[in-house]
């Protein structure tokens, strides 16, 4: 049997990730794929405790290294338990954020060692990465506010502006290092043209 497409979408805050992500999902089951919707940190019970953890605000300072650690234990988790087995039995797994926000958030934000995160990264998965990640790219304040009205932020949403300005300066970075994977689309414009855009990137990627 075909290996299922491993399609992941990242962003910064208030990119419009999940109203996207529900975009692609829709697309691809219109064309009769079998799509496995997920996301990290999270994906499974184990992972989505996980997720919690690192999500809640606490007194406790929360330790750089111990943050990147827990992201890629949820990680291995969610390889485990959903990725391996759904791309191996040929369906398409679509998550919202993979191992890039890792280098983003943890190298970017935080400033920890891409060499690190690169060791950790084939430590956990091996050889394999998403066939195309979508970049959704946004003005850091535009993004925050869009945030902000969803409602209460989280440890990370919580972050000051100039962290969010390494995120995505990260995330760009990344994209232009390998354009075949990448997608870099400006969340900035309408919906309807945002979609335009991803729907040429899919075409693309089916052929």
């Amino acid at each position: 049997m075909q290996r299922g497409k491993f399609l992941t979408i990242e962003g910064t805050e208030g990119v419009g990730k999940s109203t996207n992500l529900a975009f692609v999902a829709d697309w691809l089951r219109g064309r009769g794929i079998e799509v496995i919707i997920t996301r990290e940190p999270g994906g499974t019970p184990l992972a989505e405790e996980i997720r919690s953890l690192l999500l809640s605000k606490r007194e406790e300072p929360f330790d750089e290294t111990a943050e990147l650690l827990l992201v890629f234990a949820a990680r291995a988790q969610h390889l485990a338990q959903v990725i391996k087995p759904a791309l191996a039995r040929g369906a398409w797994v679509l998550s919202d954020r993979f191992t890039d926000a890792t280098f983003a958030y943890q190298g970017g934000g935080r400033g920890l060692s891409k060499a690190i995160i690169e060791q950790l990264e084939q430590l956990v998965q091996g050889d394999l990465r998403p066939d195309l990640t979508l970049i959704l790219d946004i003005d850091v304040e535009l993004g925050l506010n869009r945030a902000r009205q969803r409602g209460e932020l989280d440890r990370f949403e919580s972050e000051a502006v100039v962290f969010f300005e390494r995120v995505r300066a990260a995330y760009r970075q990344r994209a232009e290092s390998a354009p075949n994977r990448y997608a870099l689309v400006d969340a900035g414009k309408t919906l309807d043209e945002v979609q335009i855009e991803i729907d040429q990137v899919l075409t693309s990627l089916i052929g």
